[in-house]
């Protein structure tokens, strides 16, 4: 063990004695390293480091049954309780797990390190498999539940721990690409006509890197007010409040480079914590800090099944932080009930 680590394992103790709640994130945050480098000081004691074989060992996830899937980024964290059904792996742009429960689109070229982490709190055992990126910043987690499969776990755990299991830990920076062309160097004309003529969400992205925008300035540069309208960060309140009193089943996509984890279904108890607005429901739970919010749009895209609106919600630097959606699927029209709600928006 290098006298780096040794000094980061020791302040990390000192943090947690005098501040014993503190989560990782916000501790590797203080003490200016990655959550993976700070992680990666307690192996050989609760962590143990997994090898990078991602797509077999998230395959693997269903013998562990009911557990919290966990996806965030800065501003948003996104927990949903299920089991992982359906995995797919076969194509090289994402992997995916399509379930009632647990429902993932993965970009594992963005995936580097795993951990198995068993800790232990106030509250008992907490088991956990841990994903970061390059920059080891977290991608995805995976939590023990009561209603998992303790065994299962302890076998994963063996069937893949790594040969290298060092506490020393790099971290690589991920260039962030917020570069924006000036609007007078698009094809706004041949963008707007590409927009109207959408036959499917999906092709959106496309579009954007078709045209060479970015997210926020497509929203700016939409046909007209009908495709995309600016409004008050307040609307998300409104609508989370508006959909638990109608009953309305929603979609809540959270996502950052590696991983993006969508809730569907109706939304039950929502309540305040600070800045934070959040969803409390014993399978989904999720936290959205409203002070790091920067736009927000209702968006309206044309498809063959009718028009798709979206609230979708930024930060300072034009990355998306959450979309809400009315409950769909392909080939069936979006929720009326939505639509209405939205309006009233």
């Amino acid at each position: 063990m290098d006298t780096v680590t040794n000094s980061l394992k020791s302040q990390w103790e000192k943090l947690k004695a005098t501040s014993p709640n503190l989560r990782i994130r916000n501790a590797a945050e203080q003490l200016g390293v990655s959550e993976a480098t700070l992680l990666a000081t307690q192996v050989g004691e609760t962590v143990t480091r997994l090898r990078p074989e991602f797509a077999e060992i998230l395959s693997d996830i269903e013998k562990l049954e009911k557990v919290m899937a966990l996806t965030r980024n800065e501003e948003c964290v996104h927990e949903r309780k299920g089991i992982y059904l359906n995995a797919d792996f076969s194509s090289p742009h994402a992997g995916l797990f399509v379930g009632e429960d647990i429902d993932l689109r993965i970009f594992l070229s963005h995936w580097a390190k795993a951990f198995a982490v068993a800790e232990k709190s106030e509250h008992g055992d907490r088991k956990s498999l841990q994903f970061f990126g390059k920059d080891g910043l977290a991608i995805h987690k995976i939590y023990l539940t009561k209603d998992s499969n303790d065994l299962a776990f302890e076998e994963l755990v063996l069937k893949y721990k790594s040969d290298d299991q060092s506490i020393d830990e790099t971290a690589d920076e991920v260039p962030l690409n917020i570069d924006e062309k000036a609007d007078a160097d698009i094809d706004v004309a041949g963008f707007q006509a590409g927009w109207e003529n959408l036959k499917d969400t999906h092709e959106f992205f496309g579009m954007l890197r078709k045209f060479g925008v970015t997210r926020t300035q497509a929203l700016r540069l939409a046909p007209n007010e009908n495709y995309a309208k600016k409004v008050d960060k307040d609307v998300i309140v409104k609508m989370l409040e508006g959909a638990v009193a109608a009953k309305l089943p929603i979609m809540v996509f959270v996502g950052n480079r590696g991983n993006i984890q969508i809730h569907t279904g109706r939304v039950r108890k929502t309540m305040w914590h600070g800045d934070w607005f959040n969803i409390m429901d014993p399978d989904f739970n999720m936290h959205l800090d409203m002070s790091k919010i920067a736009q927000t749009w209702i968006v309206r895209k044309p498809t063959d099944d009718g028009e798709v609106t979206a609230i979708e919600v930024f930060n300072e630097m034009g990355e998306i932080i959450v979309q809400f959606f009315g409950k769909r699927k392909p080939g069936i029209p979006e929720l009326k009930e939505w639509k209405e709600l939205v309006a009233t928006l």
